[in-house]
Parts: C-alpha cells; structure tokens; sequence
C-alpha cells in the first residue's frame, strides 16, 4: 500500500489508539518478566490499615505465595500508588531468617498510550485506519517502523520517512517487560527456606485520611441529648483495600512520625477488644488508637463513613454568657447611651462513662440538632471540639442569642488617690423568652482590684477577671451592678 494514503494530521489521541495484536489475548511479557513470581491480592491473606488524621496511612499486607528456592524476583502488585518506598518493610512470617531482600525496586512507570508508544521506539507496531467503502467500514492496516518520538512519532514505511501520520488506532505485539499496568514493588529476594511462604508487606502510603464528625439531638427542654459519632475515611492512594482490619490514630502527625517503626513492629500483634461492629480505643504512646470491631473495604477514591460511637438521653446544660472586654469604657459615637453586646449560647456537657459516653473523642466537627414545636429536627448551629480526653467537659458555641439582649454603661469613675480608682458598671440583660435564662457574665478587671459592692453573686476566676451569675425572668430585666477600686 502507498504511504502516500497515510498522510494526515495525527489527530486522534493515543488513548483511543492504543490496543493489542489479535494474536495476544493475554499479553506477553519479557523473559525476565516471565521467570519472575508474581503475587495479587489473589493470594493476600490479611489486609489491615492503620490511617492517621494527616493523610497519611499505615498498610499491611499479608499474602501466601510459592517463592523459588534461591536468587529470584518477586513482583508484589496491587499496592497503594502513592506507597513511599523508603518506608517499605518485607518479611516471611514463615522462616524469617530464611528469606532476605537482596534488592528492591519500586516501578511506577505504569502502561499509558504514549509511554507504550516511546517504548516502542526502533521497534515495528501495525497502524490501523478505518476505511469507507460501499457504505462499509473496513480496516486498513500498515507495518510501521517507530523510528522516534519526540513531541510526535517518526515512521519508516515502505522505506519512505513519514511524519504527521493519523491512524485509528495502533497495535504492538507484546507489551514491554519494563511497563506495569498499576504500581508493582519488586524484590529480588534469597530463599533458603522452603517453597511455601506467609509473607508479610508493610508500607506508608499518601492520600489516605480521616477526621471525625458528630452530631448532637437536644431535646426540647434543653437539659438531655443524644450524639452519633462518626469517621470519615477518604481513599485517594490509588487502590482499594478489601476486608480490612480498620485502624485510626488521633494525634499530631510531627509526633506520631517518631512512633511509626514501633506502629510497624507491634500493629500484626495488637488485636483491641470490640464487640463485632462497634469501634474501640485504646491510648497508645501520648495518642488514641482506635479499632473498627470488623473489617470493612474501602475503595479507591471513595469516603467511608463508620460509625465510631453513640449515646443517649444525657445531661446537657445550655449556657448563655456575655464575655466583657478591655475596651469597654464608653459609647464613643453616642456619649451616655449603652453599649450593645451580644449573648452567646452554649450546650455543656461532660465526656464521662455515667453519661454513656467516656470514649477520648477525637477532634472533629458537631453539628447540633433539635425538633421544633412539631417534632421535625431543624439545625441549631456548629461547633468544633478538640482531641477531648475522657472526663473532660465540652463547650459548644452555637451561635447568639436573639432573645436575651444585653446592655451595659460604666456609671461612675473616680480618681481616689495617685494611682487608685473607684469604677462602677451597669449591665442590663432583657429576656424576651417565654422561659426563665441564667447569664453568665465575664468581666475583665485590670491592675490591683477589690470589689466593693455587687447586685449579685460573683466569683473571682483569676487574677484580671470575675464572673457574675445573673438569673432573668421570662419577658423580665436583670440589672447587675458592680463597683470595683482598681490600683495601676
């Protein structure tokens, strides 16, 4: 056939271009490919992954497989793509001593359209075009000689140097030994043991990760609720981990670093009591291990959700509090008038084993629920906790008040001596409800301070600062009053 039917633009993309000889159902490999064992999540025993909340993952992976007696290479598929070679750990759990790694390499030049072409260079492959003809469509087909590909492909054919060649698609007789079709590690290993062997993997991988999220159900009257913890996992490494022992880590990730090797060491041997289904914790070093009670499957790019914990009917309190600041002094644009200041609402409760709860909940998002006067659940606000121990409380702001206003004007400033002062303040809470609210009032007080007087009770919670408690009826007004002599 002419080249001179083959001149075209070469337009159409090599990933729609690209497949095998007709002859090669299933496509062969080099010699050096075929003398080496291969092993797949066919033969994987026992997965289990340990993620931490910075995108960072732990993989073990255990697999039985036939070794050759001797010097070979064992091609190990099916691993995460972002896996860090440097971390990678191989071992048989058969005869340990009996099988050492000789070499290892990691190949990530995975079989895409222009790498098996660039492979190719020097090499001979068939062009294919589709050909009109009577109102059918046949296959015309070419020998072609790659003779480089740069930017585009150089071709020989019919002895003649064609350029800018457009071709349906493109096929190779084999592919090359040296492109793998997903990330494949390879150890040239040294097996003086038997052929038999329980071999195990272990490796840190990217782009997995997880953080926890919960969601609180207040009821009605405020003073009990429910909560449903849940993780969150996100899988972007590249593979799928099937049947998995599912285990997180709450804690910094600078730190966490400095104990991987031990993770390493003991993760095959740690087994956390959990009832099937439900999640465990344990401490571990200065973090919180926890411990999906079955295995699950995460597939690549895909977010789980896991339930991590749950109780119910606990006690709860809501907290309204106003938090003075350093700058109150005066109604800069309106002399006399009060300053308008916000009540912010909280729900406080304890993280203790009595209430249900008592597991170290790590940090996450909560997102608080209660039902309206019809029973239907509407979204009151959220907040975001830290890593909180077990016995610890826990404060939710939700947002601010839009019933309970607060006021306040400083009434009365006196020079008593050089650097002594007799201040006093107002403060009016109004309380729109139809319920009655308890405000908790933070104010700031400066140098050496005694309080002198106070409409109501009040607490000294540190050196700079005291705290009122105000009671206000429903539709009513509270006035505290304090009068404090302050020394610079």
């Amino acid at each position: 056939m002419s080249s001179r039917f083959w001149y075209a633009s070469f337009a159409v993309g090599l990933a729609a271009a690209v497949s095998l000889h007709d002859s090669a159902v299933s496509p062969t490999v080099s010699a050096a490919a075929q003398q080496a064992a291969t092993t797949t999540l066919d033969d994987q025993a026992e997965l289990a992954v340990t993620v931490y909340n910075s995108d960072i993952a732990l993989v073990r992976d255990v697999r039985n497989l036939q070794l050759s007696r001797g010097t070979s290479d064992l091609h190990f598929m099916d691993i995460a793509a972002t896996v860090n070679p440097a971390t990678v750990h191989f071992r048989s759990l058969t005869e340990p001593s009996r099988v050492r790694v000789l070499e290892q390499n990691y190949e990530y030049d995975l079989l895409e359209p222009e790498k098996l072409l660039r492979k190719y260079v020097g090499r001979d492959v068939t062009l294919v075009r589709m050909r009109q003809d009577l109102n059918t469509t046949r296959e015309e087909e070419v020998k072609a000689h790659l003779l480089s590909f740069n930017n585009s492909p150089v071709w020989q054919i019919n002895g003649e140097i064609v350029t800018g060649m457009h071709a349906d698609h493109i096929r190779f007789p084999e592919l090359p030994g040296n492109l793998y079709s997903r990330p494949t590690l390879i150890w040239t290993l040294d097996n003086t043991g038997g052929a038999r062997h329980r071999v195990e993997a272990s490796y840190l991988a990217g782009k997995l990760s997880w953080n926890a999220d919960y969601v609180l159900t207040v009821a009605r009257d405020d003073k009990t609720a429910d909560v449903d913890g849940w993780v969150t996992v996100t899988n972007g490494s590249g593979t799928s981990f099937n049947n998995a022992k599912l285990q997180l880590v709450a804690g910094d990730l600078n730190r966490v670093r400095q104990v991987i090797d031990k993770l390493q060491m003991n993760a095959m041997r740690r087994d956390a009591a959990a009832p099937a289904g439900e999640m465990a914790q344990e401490a571990f070093s200065d973090y919180h291990l926890y411990t999906l009670g079955r295995k699950t499957t995460i597939n690549n790019n895909e977010t789980k959700q896991v339930s991590m914990l749950g109780a119910t009917a606990f006690p709860i309190q809501k907290r309204y509090v106003v938090e003075g600041q350093n700058f109150y002094y005066h109604n800069v644009q309106h002399p006399g008038a009060p300053i308008k200041d916000v009540v912010q609402v909280f729900y406080q409760f304890k993280n203790e084993e009595k209430a249900g709860l008592g597991m170290p909940m790590p940090a996450g998002n909560v997102r608080v629920y209660q039902a309206d006067s019809s029973g239907g659940m509407q979204f009151v606000g959220e907040d975001r906790v830290d890593h909180t121990p077990k016995d610890e409380t826990i404060n939710l702001k939700i947002g601010n008040a839009f019933d309970v206003v607060c006021e306040r004007k400083q009434i009365d400033f006196q020079k008593i001596a050089g650097s002594t002062y007799e201040v006093e303040y107002e403060i009016t809470l109004r309380n729109h409800k139809t319920v009655p609210v308890t405000v908790e009032v933070n104010e700031p007080i400066g140098g050496s301070w005694r309080m002198l007087q106070s409409s109501h009770e009040w607490t000294k919670t540190s050196a700079w600062a005291s705290q009122f408690t105000v009671p206000v009826v429903p539709d009513g007004t509270a006035v505290l009053k304090y009068r404090v002599r302050v020394t610079y």
